[in-house]
């Protein structure tokens, strides 16, 4: 049977606006969900829904099909379900529908391979995603009422101790599969249902319970980076002009150039020689006068042709891995160093190209903080490889 995964993105957010595609730890949100599914290798077709330009751009980024939903399954009022029908109704090859809410950016491929089991190789007609809770529950009292509130789970005179109680199970949201016949009878969970308990660290649902800065600290934490293992960063290549710098240069009345950084990048520079990660500079431009003038002290190449070449040189040269490189760039002549380093990122007013490349996109411009936001972003990715060391 056609297992397809279906990421239901509609570009109106009440709260957010354009949520889905919103940067959440230098990712699009719906980037997570997608990198997951991708490499689950479960789904026969992987799509997004969605009625706006640039979610379908990111979708087809990072490799789904896209279905562009109709004006009558976009509206605020539109149901999950009719999203899904109209989906159906236009592909009538697929037989399962995996439902993957983009909001769920801690989703994992096991979950999602365990799941395909059920449905396929079980005969489970739905399956649902739960997470265990362990909160006590209490019947409400409306305003105006005279009575007692009453406790629905617990007795009050002998409260388990959470290591004596298996707590609850609540839907979390991540995500729901269904076959055909059961979305066209109006339902996604029905027949011989199960239910699927996600790790309560991978549920993380930005809709209903967390914010966006703690949803980031979470993802870093728990979420899902790739087929391949993080490895500890040793060396960082930063571009200048547009990185370190704003990419401006001024020129005085005696034909001089100057140029401007941000102090905060040199101490994000100097915290990251301190956990022992080199940093090297790379330009395009002959700036070598400029950066003797700045005294930053790095090894630098400048008037560069070819920075991949370089960068393979350096990398060679210190007997690293391409997981143990990072690269920070921003113009068309980086897109292939950020496309090769283990880590990449770019400052917010990047290139296209170069965003498209890069794995973070920093929420700050170069030379206003991107380098010390980037060395931010290595050091928590050097906490989860330290933690999965000690696991």
């Amino acid at each position: 049977p056609h297992l397809a995964a279906l990421v239901l993105a509609r570009g109106g957010s009440k709260g957010i606006p354009l949520k889905n595609i919103k940067l959440l730890a230098g990712v699009p949100l719906i980037g997570w969900v997608l990198r997951a599914a991708i490499d689950a290798g479960v789904f026969h077709s992987i799509w997004v829904s969605t009625d706006h330009d640039e979610i379908e751009k990111v979708a087809k980024q990072f490799g789904a099909q896209v279905h562009r939903r109709s004006p009558e399954v976009s509206q605020d009022s539109s149901t999950s379900l009719e999203a899904i029908t109209e989906f159906l109704n236009h592909h009538r090859e697929v037989d399962i529908v995996g439902n993957i809410q983009a909001t769920s950016p801690c989703l994992h491929p096991s979950d999602l391979i365990k799941v395909a089991d059920l449905i396929q190789k079980e005969g489970f007609d739905s399956v649902f995603s739960v997470v265990r809770r362990h909160q006590f529950r209490w019947s409400e009292v409306k305003k105006g009422e005279n009575k007692m509130t009453e406790p629905q789970n617990l007795n009050p005179a002998k409260r388990y101790r959470r290591q004596d109680w298996p707590g609850e199970l609540y839907e979390n949201g991540s995500f729901y599969f269904a076959k055909r016949h059961l979305i066209e009878k109006g339902y996604l969970q029905g027949g011989k249902m199960a239910y699927y308990e996600m790790r309560a660290e991978h549920s993380v649902d930005i809709d209903i319970d967390i914010d966006w800065p703690i949803a980031e600290q979470r993802v870093l934490s728990f979420g899902y980076f790739g087929k391949e293992p993080l490895k500890e960063v040793k060396l960082l290549v930063c571009s200048i002009d547009g990185c370190l710098t704003n990419g401006r240069i001024y020129v005085t009345e005696d034909h001089k150039e100057m140029v401007s950084y941000d102090y905060r990048d040199i101490v994000g520079i100097d915290l990251l020689k301190k956990r022992g990660i080199q940093v090297r500079l790379i330009s395009d431009r002959d700036c070598s006068k400029t950066l003797s003038a700045m005294q930053l002290g790095f090894v630098a190449k400048v008037n560069v042709t070819n920075k991949l070449q370089v960068l393979k040189d350096w990398q060679e040269d210190m007997g690293l891995s391409w997981k143990e490189v990072a690269y920070l760039g921003n113009e068309e002549s980086d897109v292939e160093c950020l496309k090769q380093a283990g880590m990449s990122g770019v400052p917010a007013d990047a290139c296209a190209a170069a965003q498209k490349a890069a794995g973070y996109i920093c929420k700050s411009r170069g030379g206003c903080g991107a380098v010390r936001e980037f060395a931010e972003h290595i050091f928590l990715l050097l906490e989860k490889v330290n933690s999965a060391r000690k696991q």
